[in-house]
């Protein structure tokens, strides 16, 4: 896949377990200009993932995604850089124990109730974690590229009941609800809005779901196709910013080895 001359925005990537690293080095590999943003913490991993991947003069940012001041900045430099946006991925995600109704792994503490979910835990998760979505939107709108396209990664738990995940999954419902109004918002100028609903992926993020190894046995033994790892969502990720899904826009694209049509669990499965 060509994506030369091409510039992609990549907001949420951590480390090299996160989905959008996974994206990002696929765009870059297909010889897309990368501009990636990450939070303070996480700095000095991403800045040493790119130089051991030989991508040491990507643009890259410290963007907090409610700030649309932020985002403004690293959305100027990178058009000062590279010109046109033509690929957008929001990766962002993130709610606290409070929101997600979960303790640490290893915790015998008591999680919280669902019923309990603070208001302003809940409000500030869903910022970052879908409301920033609609923000770099906004921002970059004077930016794009005719036939762009814009991304987004979300998780079943927008329809299904995880209780370990709960409040986020408010967040993804409400993301999904988002992107699907975007698409008929950009529809008229020919830029496309897409989500990604990604199965249980090994992740930071994913790390800090109580239970998660427990739902990945459950994956594996109820999704025909088994698991799925980060590199399989960016190889979808990369059908959409190709030309192959120029007439796609407001789709849930389910890369989760089918776990998604399945209402009982396999004895057999085909793939672990």
């Amino acid at each position: 896949m060509n994506n030369k001359g091409k510039t992609a925005l990549i907001f949420g990537v951590r480390n090299d377990s996160s989905i959008a690293w996974h994206v990002a080095k696929k765009l870059f590999d297909s010889g897309c200009n990368v501009a990636i943003s990450y939070v303070p913490d996480t700095e000095a991993e991403v800045k040493a993932l790119l130089l051991a991947n030989d991508m040491g003069d990507v643009l890259t940012a410290s963007v907090d995604v409610r700030s649309e001041q932020q985002i403004q900045d690293f959305v100027q430099r990178a058009v000062v850089q590279h010109g046109k946006i033509d690929h957008i991925l929001h990766g962002v995600a993130f709610g606290n124990h409070k929101v997600m109704c979960s303790t640490m792994p290893g915790s015998q503490e008591e999680p919280p109730r669902y019923i309990d979910i603070p208001f302003d835990d809940l409000v500030d998760s869903f910022n970052i974690s879908a409301y920033s979505l609609l923000r770099i939107c906004r921002v970059t709108e004077p930016h794009l590229a005719p036939a762009a396209s814009i991304l987004t990664l979300s998780y079943n738990a927008s329809q299904r009941v995880f209780p370990g995940y709960a409040g986020m999954s408010i967040n993804k419902a409400a993301l999904e609800n988002i992107m699907i109004y975007l698409a008929q918002y950009f529809g008229v100028s020919g830029i496309r809005v897409n989500a990604i609903s990604a199965g249980l992926v090994m992740t930071t993020s994913a790390g800090g779901i109580k239970g998660v190894r427990q739902l990945r046995k459950i994956g594996k033994h109820t999704a025909p196709l088994g698991n799925i790892k980060a590199e399989d969502v960016a190889d979808a990720a990369m059908y959409y910013f190709s030309p192959l899904s120029q007439k796609v826009t407001g789709n849930i694209h389910y890369v989760d080895g089918g776990f998604n049509i399945m209402g009982v669990t396999m004895d057999e499965p085909v793939n672990a």
